[in-house]
């Protein structure tokens, strides 16, 4: 199977959400966030990184639990803004 190349709001919206993530994580480690969501250390760094921009809902669902956000805190802060429409000359 071929996997069709992120577009470039794709990149940026996993972009965001790893840095969100890495923010709500605060001083608590990646070992102990990654347990209380039930994923690895791995899956997590790989998130925040940029590595795996597009998870699986309920990894970011569990993600959100165990860091105390809401998903709609996490839709909202994570999706980059939308591009001002081109101009119609």
């Amino acid at each position: 199977m071929v996997r069709t190349p992120l577009t470039p709001r794709e990149r940026e919206r996993g972009e965001r959400l790893g840095a969100l993530l890495r923010t709500a994580r605060g001083e608590r480690s990646m070992v102990e966030v990654a347990a209380a969501a039930g994923l690895s250390a791995e899956t997590l760094r790989k998130i925040e990184t940029g590595r795996a921009p597009t998870p699986a809902f309920f990894t970011i669902a569990a993600l959100a639990g165990a860091l105390g956000l809401s998903l709609d805190e996490v839709a909202a802060l994570a999706t980059p803004p939308e591009a001002p429409a081109a101009a119609v000359a």
